[in-house]
């Protein structure tokens, strides 16, 4: 079976995932993985024994319990074979990675001046927004009451 075989199923790459924190017994990874994915122990150990017979797993015994690492060399031969791929996404991430960075200097540097970080404009000082009221606020008196007989036609 092909690493990207092994790689494709949610539960295995889960158990994985896992495995990546460290060593995990048999029942540890059973509890998280019934949890999550709602399925029977029997149905994780046949997931945990794909796993150990592709080599992405190994097995040892700790007293009565089955304790289970990941075995990286299978990981690697998979991202071997994304190889000839990167250089479709590389260039793509390399220029979202530069263009995250100059958007963190920009406001780094708008921040430091004062500047609005989209428009590069001096930010408007909040306590001149409170002295100027808007035309809204010109035209009409909140204190003042309407009604509809005092209107003129």
């Amino acid at each position: 079976m092909h690493a990207l075989d092994i790689l494709g199923d949610p539960v295995r790459r889960r158990i994985l995932e896992l495995l990546a924190d460290g060593e995990s017994s048999a029942g540890e990874l059973g509890r998280v993985i019934q949890a999550e994915f709602g399925i029977s122990q029997p149905a994780v150990s046949q997931h945990l024994r794909v796993l150990r017979e592709a080599g992405f797993a190994t097995v040892h015994p700790e007293g009565t319990r089955r304790v289970y690492a990941i075995d990286p060399a299978p990981l690697a031969a998979a991202d071997e074979w994304f190889d000839a791929f990167r250089r479709f996404w590389m260039p793509r991430l390399d220029a979202l990675g530069t263009e995250l960075a100059r958007g963190r200097r920009q406001r780094r540097l708008a921040a430091d001046s004062g500047a609005d970080p989209v428009t590069d404009e001096p930010l408007a000082d909040p306590s001149d927004a409170a002295e100027q009221p808007s035309t809204d606020q010109e035209q009409h008196d909140p204190t003042e009451v309407h009604h509809p007989d005092n209107e003129e036609n």
